[in-house]
């Protein structure tokens, strides 16, 4: 009877265990995410520099000392748990900040680039295939609702559009890419980002170097620039881009997400780590690296057209080489791989030189000076992928 009992509290501990475990994750996710938000509400540099020195600290702590690294591996075993404390945060952080434009602002930002760096994520860091060329496609996203503005097309297709331009464009770039290796395709990437700018400042139709007026988006008929209050709550025009901008990211991480741990991630990795043997057990690389770009082109294009009609206007210096650096450091300073990095990345490279004026000017060279420290010091970035195992998958089960 006794042993009947201890059968039955058993359960009943491993349930109660897993429900504390969650619980601390769901906690762990929110702290940070608060210090996020407080990060892009605070003005004065003081409390900048504070915040900062602050999640350095946690950084440091989490890598060297054991509960940090229980910690860790507690946040990696419930991913489902971090998601939704991470979704349930950003609504919170959106609700708080409802009236301030510019937190907003940078907000909807933060999340759009994210979401940009998921494409490459797909592109470089799972199937290898260079691409300096992101904010050509981002630029290309935002033109598109420019032209098609008048049209009366629903923007929800506008941006399926977007995307599809920006796919079919990189199409102009595919084949020199597959034909080329290392350095040499990231030549061709570079290359067509410059004559694509150029392109865009010599065309009349396109607006010239002057650019073109983008129409704010529009969901069912409701204008986004003419939400200014939701029910007795004053707001500001810049939440709904906010949580448009998370919702995006959202479904762009689901996307990378399930490729990754389906077959065709499988196919990417194999890739990407060795051409030759993934050719011997019968991949084809051309096919695999162009569903890669492709894809990941397409995520770039919605962002880019979001990100246009957010601002309301477009020019040729979007698809400036300079910001697919700023793309480029995000990708490297997060860690190849991991989108949650991505998100770190993007609020330490847009956000950081926004609250410090002091470094505004320099600020690409501080760039540069970070992606050097991080490829000599932590190749992998701040938030590593995780190895991929397929233990399971070898013994018959699943991943």
């Amino acid at each position: 009877m006794e042993t009947a009992q201890l059968t039955g509290t058993r359960p009943a501990e491993v349930v109660r265990t897993q429900g504390l475990h969650r619980l601390l994750v769901a906690a762990i996710v929110a702290l940070l995410f608060a210090g996020g938000g407080f990060l892009l509400h605070s003005e004065a540099q003081g409390e900048v520099i504070a915040l900062l020195a602050a999640f350095v600290a946690i950084f440091v702590f989490a890598e060297r000392l054991s509960a940090g690294r229980r910690a860790i591996a507690l946040c990696r075993a419930h991913p489902g748990t971090v998601n939704l404390a991470a979704a349930v945060s950003v609504l919170a952080i959106a609700a708080v900040l409802r009236e301030e434009h510019y937190t907003l602002l940078m907000m909807a930002t933060v999340a759009l680039f994210a979401t940009a760096a998921a494409g490459l994520t797909l592109q470089m860091a799972f199937a290898g295939v260079p691409n300096f060329a992101g904010a050509g496609f981002f630029a290309i996203g935002a033109y598109v609702p420019a032209v098609l503005g008048g049209t009366g097309i629903p923007h929800l297709v506008v941006l399926l559009i977007a995307g599809c331009a920006a796919a079919l464009l990189g199409l102009a770039i595919l084949l020199p890419v597959l034909r080329t290796r290392g350095h040499y395709a990231a030549l061709v990437t570079i290359a067509f980002g410059l004559l694509l700018r150029s392109f865009l400042e010599v065309n009349d139709v396109l607006g010239g170097p002057q650019g073109m007026k983008v129409p704010a988006f529009s969901l069912f008929g409701l204008s986004f620039a003419r939400i200014t209050e939701i029910g007795p709550y004053d707001v500001s025009f810049y939440l709904p881009y906010a949580l448009a901008g998370c919702a995006l990211f959202a479904l762009a991480f689901f996307v990378v997400r399930r490729l990754e741990t389906s077959f065709v991630g499988l196919a990417f990795d194999a890739v990407r780590s060795d051409e030759v043997a993934a050719s011997v057990f019968g991949l084809s690389i051309a096919r695999w690296k162009a569903t890669a770009f492709l894809i990941g082109n397409a995520m770039i294009g919605v962002a880019g057209a979001l990100y246009g009609m957010m601002n309301g206007f477009v020019n040729p210096n979007s698809a400036n080489f300079g910001d697919s650096l700023i793309m480029l450091s995000i990708l490297v300073l997060g860690g190849f791989g991991n989108l949650w990095g991505a998100v770190v990345a993007s609020v330490v490279i847009l956000v950081i030189p926004e609250k410090l004026q002091a470094i505004q000017e320099y600020r690409l060279v501080i760039f540069a000076l970070l992606v050097i420290a991080i490829l000599r010091f932590r190749p992998s970035g701040l938030m590593p992928r995780a190895t991929r195992d397929l233990s399971a998958l070898a013994m018959g089960g699943q991943r």
